[in-house]
């Protein structure tokens, strides 16, 4: 997979050799923009800055916005700090002066000149909580990664350590909810899909354990889970005996690498994560 890039990405994936490149068409987007599929690359020459996309795409500012929050300008050597700075400083309108200029050089003139001054980077903790609130996933690191320390401290393994433990074996897991499964002929079992960094893991809830734990097993973005380890070949699952909401800790992800008077100003987000319910 590779990030969008609005200089080059379509409005949705397109394959880039054996690679996938997401598109433009982030959360929320449609939203601000009637019709944003003209600010895709094959849809108008490319852009060489963000001023260049506002005056010819004729979009709103909003949705210059959100794809800076997608980090959708890196092609023109902005991240998301120095590209949101950027669209601060557009005009409310193209004024008539440089409409006339548009039709006779064919070309965008800034309105003014000021000094650039280097922005902090974000964190890469940030930048992933950005992902996720924009794209919905993100290509860097795992968030579970940034939790890897405090669930050590819990005693929570990885998943990819599954593979190294005794069948049998009392354990405990923690990641991302992926998918959750009820179907009707399972007598109220429940089978759930759970990711950290290293990989996946398959959990089963009988109906019991679910209705002790409802709430968690229903709708808890990350878990922890205690189980019972079993293997069949190369078929591993858990028997899930013990669930705890993690979801709080990935308020953390987006602190990661944070400087303390960041912290201290409170004004980080959170992932939301979107699990895949089927019956």
């Amino acid at each position: 997979m590779i990030t969008p890039a609005l200089t080059v990405s379509n409005y949705r994936r397109q394959r880039v050799r054996r690679r996938a490149r997401i598109g433009i068409k982030v959360q929320d987007l449609t939203t601000a923009c009637a019709n944003p599929a003209p600010l895709a690359h094959n849809r108008m020459p490319l852009y060489d800055s963000i001023e260049d996309v506002w005056r010819r795409a004729d979009v709103p500012v909003s949705s210059l916005e959100r794809l800076a929050e997608a980090d959708a300008f890196r092609s023109l050597d902005l991240d998301r700090r120095a590209a949101l700075w950027a669209i601060k400083g557009l005009a409310p309108s193209v004024l008539p002066l440089f409409a006339a200029a548009e039709r006779f050089a064919n070309r965008i003139e800034s309105e003014f000149n000021e000094p650039s001054f280097p922005l902090a980077p974000m964190s890469e903790g940030a930048d992933v909580v950005e992902d996720y609130g924009t794209t919905g996933l993100t290509l860097r690191r795992h968030p579970v990664s940034f939790l890897r320390d405090a669930l050590t401290r819990r005693g929570v393994i990885a998943c990819a350590d599954l593979t190294r433990t005794r069948d049998g074996q009392r354990v405990r897991l923690g990641g991302l909810v992926l998918m959750r499964q009820r179907p009707g002929t399972a007598k109220g079992v429940m089978f759930m899909t759970i990711e950290d960094e290293t990989g996946i893991a398959n959990l089963i809830f009988w109906k019991d354990r679910i209705e002790a734990q409802r709430p968690i097993v229903i709708a808890a973005g990350m878990i922890g889970v205690t189980g019972i380890l079993q293997c069949e070949g190369e078929v591993i699952h858990v028997i899930a005996k013990e669930v705890e909401d993690l979801t709080p800790l990935l308020a953390r992800v987006g602190q990661a690498g944070m400087a303390r008077q960041e912290r201290a100003a409170g004004n980080e987000r959170t992932i939301a994560v979107k699990a895949r319910d089927f019956r």
